[in-house]
């Protein structure tokens, strides 16, 4: 299993910057930032943006992979965003990861003052979206038009270290989204279901989890093929409480068939309120079992 940790974006750089260099010694395999203009009950407080961050974070990093947790439709387009990615995947020499999502309610849609999209219309849009990013990234001329998005003629060279372009992680809990999962991404993400009770929220990344065997089975695709995201601390319980709530999250996550799990850097308050020392001694007697190679049989 893979680990990664979210650095949220709120801190200046001589204070963020140990945080992403740590991230790569503690041995996570991937390191992602919220791509938001504010976020919940952090809006009032500082807050940076995520491209200039995961550029900076490339600066000071070598080989752990970083990524958008994540880009949505409610503020980027996706022509200049495949230049950001394509740019993002050059200074990373091919590490970048690009995390996707239709967008909620919040700040991001409001501060706009625009009229309120129903569930539907975002998902809408974020299927667009998704699909002209996917073709903008991989043809240079690249033409679209529907009813979100139009462009004629977009050119994307020098194109994208990796080919035929930077992972597409797609974060989807309802039906049609996990359906565009199944078929476009290259991996898939969830949060779960909304739950205050811990069990129920296990149970809810279950069902996803089988809806999404469900649509890959009718599209006809390896689930080898896709890998699987699951944010932990979308849990009623932050996931770094203890190691031992650690190891326990992991290894049921584990047991769901999911080949990634994603925690929160400890915050000193609400959310993820946590102690530094707990995600020292992960690094230290988790992560190193998690990610050795299975014994020959």
């Amino acid at each position: 299993m893979r680990v990664g940790i979210v650095i949220l974006p709120e801190d200046r750089w001589w204070a963020a910057e140990p945080k992403w260099r740590a991230a790569e010694e503690y041995g996570f395999d991937h390191a992602w930032t919220y791509d938001h203009l504010g976020w919940r009950n952090l809006v009032d407080g500082p807050w940076f943006g995520a491209v200039p961050t995961l550029t900076a974070a490339a600066m000071v990093t070598s080989h752990i992979r970083l990524g958008t947790f994540v880009t949505s439709p409610n503020f980027r387009h996706p022509l200049p965003l495949m230049r950001e990615v394509i740019t993002l995947d050059d200074l990373s020499d091919g590490r970048f990861i690009v995390g996707v999502g239709a967008g909620g309610l919040g700040y991001d849609a409001t501060v706009f003052d625009e009229p309120e999209l129903t569930a539907g219309q975002r998902a809408d849009r974020f299927i667009e979206f998704t699909t002209a990013l996917d073709g903008l990234l991989r043809v240079d001329g690249f033409d679209h038009s529907g009813e979100y998005y139009t462009v004629k003629g977009a050119r994307n060279l020098p194109g994208a270290v990796q080919h035929p372009r930077p992972p597409l992680v797609i974060a989807a809990n309802g039906p049609r989204t996990i359906r565009f999962a199944a078929t476009t991404g290259d991996a898939w993400l969830t949060t779960g279901r909304n739950s205050d009770e811990l069990e129920s929220w296990w149970n809810g990344v279950a069902d996803l989890s089988a809806r999404l065997d469900d649509e890959l089975a009718a599209a006809e695709r390896d689930p080898a093929t896709l890998e699987r995201h699951l944010s932990l601390d979308a849990a009623p319980v932050y996931s770094l409480t203890s190691k031992e709530a650690f190891v326990d999250a992991a290894g049921r996550a584990a047991e769901l068939g999911f080949t990634d799990v994603v925690a929160h850097w400890p915050r000193s308050s609400s959310p993820y309120q946590g102690r530094e020392v707990v995600l020292e001694e992960i690094a230290d007697d988790v992560l190193p079992g998690l990610q050795e190679p299975p014994a020959a049989e």
